[in-house]
């Protein structure tokens, strides 16, 4: 039976360990195809709320109610650095393969000296295309019509390892990085679950290829980088709202006040379908234009209207343009920065 280590942290990840987990289960009947997974490496508790509780990621948060359900014994660790207590830990568990999803550390050598048949690393785009850890955002924000998932042969350098599999897809425009994510998961999982069956009864890795083309890069997000520039085209600042959705948000400010904007459109592709709704102003960028019962409210942005649907005052919960509307006094004709 082959051994599994799998690594994650968000919720993306754990949609993904889900999936493996019970097809695992599932395994068991072909005995030959059997595998197991044997331990979770996800990130320590983070404290969050008034009372500073600890609460564990999403990965360890599943494999909890896996265990529960199924009086299983998967070991959670949650090592803050991957030194030699960790590996120690990670050795006792007689690992075969190491299953990487969004875990977001560094591995060396000593590391993927663990594993008989290395590590095999779930990245959500067409590799060599965004290596780094923020592919999905970045596909967005670049308003891509195609992504996809490379599962690939981990390597020393970030991304850098062979193909085992490509699968790719078409963009709507309209997806956010969290429904993104969850379509990553299910594909990604998928594909592990082919792949991990195949080692299990061929006892070595699927022939894998090198990279192909030129790499790029993407970078770090920071929470400063939601603020919108109202100078940008609407077509930029809808992709942005989308690629940072739901993390680190997208906000602007309103006579002083941060104002966060959750839901919008560009204006273009709903123009098509309702005649009233302008393509364009004169009007300076941020200038919030009027307001539309059955579309939104329609801001000038420095090419094209932007049609806002769902926004948040700071500390504030978020509502819908109706009810914001209704709650706000002389917004429109307001000019955000």
């Amino acid at each position: 039976m082959l051994r599994v280590l799998y690594a994650g942290s968000p919720a993306a990840s754990s949609r993904a360990l889900e999936l493996i987990l019970k097809d695992s289960y599932m395994s068991s009947s072909i005995p030959e195809e059997q595998y197991k997974v044997v331990g979770v490496l996800t990130n320590p508790p983070s404290t969050q709320g008034r009372h500073r509780d600890l609460i564990p990621t999403e990965v360890a948060h599943y494999a909890q109610i896996w265990n529960e359900a199924r009086d299983d014994g998967i070991v959670i660790l949650t090592p803050e650095h991957l030194k030699q207590e960790a590996r120690d830990q990670i050795a006792s568990l007689h690992p075969d393969v190491f299953i990487c999803f969004a875990y977001g550390h560094i591995m060396g050598p000593k590391f993927f000296s663990l594993f008989k048949y290395g590590g095999i690393n779930i990245h959500p785009s067409l590799l060599p295309k965004y290596r780094g850890a923020t592919p999905v955002n970045q596909a967005i924000l670049n308003c891509d019509s195609e992504t996809g998932i490379s599962i690939q042969k981990m390597a020393l350098g970030i991304d850098e390892g062979d193909i085992l599999s490509q699968q790719k897809w078409t963009l709507t425009g309209t997806e956010t990085a969290e429904s993104l994510l969850r379509e990553v998961a299910l594909h990604g999982a998928i594909s592990i679950t082919t792949i991990l069956r195949y080692i299990a009864r061929n006892r070595e890795l699927p022939v894998s290829v090198p990279q192909h083309g030129e790499a790029s890069y993407c970078s770090i997000i920071k929470k400063e980088d939601g603020r919108i520039n109202w100078s940008d085209s609407a077509e930029k600042i809808d992709a942005k709202i989308r690629a940072y959705t739901p993390w680190p948000g997208c906000f602007t400010t309103c006579n002083g006040q941060t104002l966060r904007i959750i839901k919008a459109r560009d204006a273009e592709k709903v123009a098509h379908q309702d005649s009233s709704i302008p393509k364009n102003t004169g009007a300076v960028p941020g200038t919030v234009l009027s307001y539309n019962k059955q579309r939104g409210i329609l801001i000038q942005t420095g090419d094209g209207v932007l049609i806002a649907t769902e926004l948040q005052w700071q500390a504030k919960k978020s509502m819908d343009y109706k009810s914001f509307m209704n709650g706000t006094r002389n917004f429109i004709g307001t000019v955000l920065e």
